[in-house]
């Protein structure tokens, strides 16, 4: 495979340019005008950020990505799917008033927002993985499917399990729905917690296998015929259904890769991912600690691996700052240099894996050229 190409440009701008308008050019420069928008439906992915949460996006970037699509004729629609844990994200009406309340709208963005999962976190359609290892298919939004063009807009930061959230991240788990995230996240089957069952009984509606019952007056999963797909999880509105037996970390990765192959195989996709306060944790909590690293830049490119190994490439050359989860850990007597920043920041991630995998499984290679563009 030939070396992919991967744009990238500094958050310098001279007087009376905005960083938005940089930011087109980027895209431009790395292509996204040679596609086919015309009259199609194109789906631009990112996250709205947790409520208390203030490391994610502003919804300026969204508006100029929205505002190329438009001018190429294009439809946009900013999307996200449904969290599989209690926030203010796991059902799509919380997760609307989450993204106003963070600023996201149709006068700040210029597009209007769909929840890729709909209401309740199960209007998803299986996808096949094409050479999936580890997923024979992937649970997605059905809007997320629906669009004819695919564009991921992403806030490179650390993660406590994935080691960072970049391209791969943003699209696999993000664009999972309630039962897709169950599906990367864990092996086995859903469990109910007694205490918050309200005996409703909207799961045993969603439930495809038959499997919930309420003898004791209480849901009651039977694991023998269940098929753990997660739908329970996603109907229930008491977070009484969860699944706690998490995957390792590697694992993890690569079904996130798997993820991310099912989103964009087939049709035009394009990336764009911005090293701006890069928190040690994902932007799917409500709060954000002071960043790890200090601002990097906007990169651009067709190939969603390339462009989270450039990411990560210019994230280890940079200088930790002190004030900060890393370089508290940098500095203290017990500290073992494990090579990289992410594993400074958080012991336990695993990273490697899912580069590694998603360049196996054809998703893109780790190989690029970096065009840096003034």
């Amino acid at each position: 495979m030939d070396k992919a190409k991967v744009y990238f440009t500094d958050f310098r701008t001279k007087l009376g340019v905005p960083l938005t308008e940089k930011l087109q050019k980027l895209c431009k420069k790395a292509g996204i005008t040679d596609i086919d928008m015309e009259g199609k439906f194109t789906a631009i992915k990112m996250h709205f950020g947790e409520l208390g949460n203030l490391a994610y996006l502003r919804p300026n970037y969204a508006k100029a990505v929205a505002d190329i699509v438009k001018e190429q004729g294009g439809i946009p629609f900013l999307t996200d799917c449904n969290t599989l844990y209690p926030g203010s994200r796991k059902n799509a009406l919380e997760h609307l008033d989450c993204a106003n309340i963070n600023g996201f709208n149709t006068i700040t963005t210029g597009c209007q927002i769909i929840i890729g999962d709909g209401l309740r976190g199960t209007d998803d359609i299986a996808v096949p993985v094409k050479n999936g290892e580890y997923c024979e298919e992937a649970y997605i939004g059905r809007a997320v499917m629906d669009a004819d063009v695919f564009i991921s807009l992403n806030h490179f930061k650390g993660h406590e399990a994935a080691g960072f959230g970049g391209a791969i991240k943003n699209i696999g788990m993000g664009c999972g729905s309630r039962a897709g995230k169950m599906h990367q996240h864990n092996f086995g089957k859903p469990h109910v917690n007694e205490k918050l069952c309200r005996a409703c009984k909207r799961c045993a509606k969603e439930c495809g296998s038959d499997a919930i019952f309420f003898d004791t007056g209480k849901a009651v999963i039977n694991e023998d015929i269940c098929k753990g797909c997660g739908r329970c999880i996603g109907a229930c509105g008491y977070d009484a259904i969860s699944n706690n037996n998490d995957n390792a970390n590697e694992v993890l990765g690569c079904k996130m890769s798997e993820y991310t192959m099912a989103v964009c195989d087939g049709r035009p996709c394009f990336h764009i991912t911005l090293i701006t306060d890069v928190s040690p944790n994902c932007d799917c909590h409500g709060e954000n600690d002071a960043p790890i690293l200090p601002n990097i830049g906007m990169l651009a490119s067709f190939d969603p691996v390339a462009l989270d190994q450039a990411c990560v490439d210019l994230c280890q050359q940079a200088t930790p700052i002190k004030n900060s989860q890393l370089g508290e850990n940098m500095a203290a007597e017990d500290f073992h240099d494990h090579g990289d920043v992410w594993h400074n920041s958080n012991p336990n991630v695993a990273w490697k894996e899912t580069l590694e995998h998603a360049e196996k499984i054809g998703l893109g290679t780790r190989d690029y050229e970096l065009i840096t563009m003034k």
